[in-house]
Parts: structure tokens; sequence; C-alpha cells
């Protein structure tokens, strides 16, 4: 639950600042620091790794790297554009379809139905020009690297001990950020308040989450972690209230519940012993 309000939190941080430093930007730092500060943690587990590992292991880790990239590019181009509540439920489609791919159960087509419906019901226009075609297609962007992040974080889980894959991975995604965030910002991003502030959206986003879901995956089954991961789209809902006054209308609420309710749904109904990737 910490762990879920903290990424909810840097969210809403970082939508904040966005007049001032556009979401490639906050993305860039984000990332620079999710890398510095994995790399402090991990750095003996990183020491020689050049020597320990096959060609093939750092192609898995850069392609994670990208995808970490590309995503978070993705969902804060949406957080621009539409509710954090909103794009957080739509993103939310790439998880929920991964648990469903996992599964053969003919169940799983009524929670693809409800999930499906909340998101239509979400996507339309309800004439206030708050939900915007490229908000929601950014959103739908995000889900499907947030998709790829859960095959790619076990892949890379599997090659490298503790966080020193994802300290690698964050390097890379910082590296590919890096040209296009100093080109949107520019010398903002060397203004100490938002260097600041993209410092500690770097550790609420990324950082600190990332500490409490290992530590939360050690101590219950991957099917309960799923369960209480589906209240992301809720807490992005509360947060974006909160902190950003985005006021949500009953029927989007309602949407929410239902993409909510899937996701339980889903990962209720997966088998006792899950094939599902834990990422």
């Amino acid at each position: 639950m910490l762990g879920i309000g903290s990424v909810q939190l840097g969210a809403g941080l970082a939508k904040l600042v966005f007049d001032q430093l556009p979401p490639s930007a906050m993305v860039l730092m984000r990332l620079a620091t999710s890398a510095v500060v994995l790399t402090i943690i991990g750095r003996k587990l990183l020491r020689g790794i050049w020597r320990r590992h096959a060609r093939r292991d750092f192609l898995v880790v850069a392609l994670f790297g990208i995808n970490l990239a590309v995503m978070n590019f993705a969902i804060y181009e949406s957080f621009a554009r539409i509710p954090l509540g909103i794009a957080v439920t739509i993103e939310f489609l790439g998880p929920l379809g991964v648990a469903v791919a996992f599964s053969r159960r003919p169940l799983d087509l009524v929670w693809v139905a409800l999930a499906g419906t909340g998101v239509l019901v979400l996507a339309s226009h309800d004439g206030s020009g708050r939900v915007t075609f490229a908000g929601v297609a950014f959103a739908l962007l995000a889900g499907a690297g947030w998709a790829a992040y859960i095959m790619l974080s076990r892949a890379t889980g599997r090659r490298f001990p503790a966080s020193s894959g994802l300290a690698l991975a964050s390097i890379v995604g910082a590296v590919i950020m890096l040209p296009v965030g100093i080109g949107s910002a520019g010398t903002a991003l060397l203004r100490p308040e938002l260097l600041g502030i993209g410092v500690m959206v770097g550790l609420l986003s990324s950082v600190i989450p990332y500490t409490f879901e290992l530590e939360a995956l050690r101590r219950m089954r991957a099917h309960l972690f799923g369960i209480l991961m589906s209240l992301e789209p809720a807490a992005a809902a509360v947060i974006g209230l909160v902190v950003l006054g985005e006021r949500l209308a009953l029927w989007e609420w309602a949407a929410i519940a239902c993409v909510i309710v899937a996701s339980i749904g889903a990962t209720r109904t997966q088998p006792t012993r899950p094939e599902v990737p834990e990422g």
C-alpha cells in the first residue's frame, strides 16, 4: 500500500510542474535519480558484472531500459492531457492483459469484457474536453509498456541479482531520454528547486515503491500482491483529487471500479500456482 501511494504521489507531484518541466524532462530526472540511487545501492553487485554475464543478458537489460523510457514517457504525456485517475486506469489494461494471457479459463472473458467496458466509458468524450484522444492513446501505449515491463522485469531478474538489473536498465533509459529531456527543458533542468522536485519524483515513483514491492513479494503470494496492486487506479484518482484538484464524475468513478473489479477477478481466478510473471 505504501508503494502504491508513493508511485501515485510521485505522479501527482510530477504533473504539478509540467508547466515548468515538460514530461520528457521529468522522465529523464526520474530515471536518472533511479539509476544513481540503485547503482549506489548495488555497487558491489555491479563490480565486474561485464565479465560474469553473456551478451544476451545485456541485450535483455537494454530492452528493459528502452521499455522503461518509452513506458514512463508515454504515461507522463498522458498525465499532461487527461486526469491522473483516468490515465492510470487505462494504463492498467497492461498488467490485466498479462494476467489474462497466462490463463485459459472462460471466466477471464468476463473480466476482459468488464475492463473493456470501463475503459470505453472513460475514453468516450464527455463534452468537457478533459479526455482527449492523444491522452488515451498515450495511456494505452503506457499500458503496453507496463505489460512488457512485467515480462522484461522477470527476465532481467533471472539474469541479474537483486536490483543490479534494474540499475542497469535505469541507466539505459536515462541515456535514451537525455537528448529528449535536455532538448525540451534546456537550462530549466539546472534550476535547484526543479532539480529537487525531479529527484523527489524519482525517489517516490521508482526507488521507494520498487523497494517496498520487493519486500511485499517476499511476504505474500504473487496473486495476493496482484490483488493489492489492483487498487492502483483508485489511488491515482484519489491523488488526482487531493493533490491536483481533479474531480471525477460519478460515472467515471464507476468506470474505474469496473477495471479494478476485473483486475481483482482475473487475479483471484488464477491457478494456485500461477504462471503469471511476477514483476
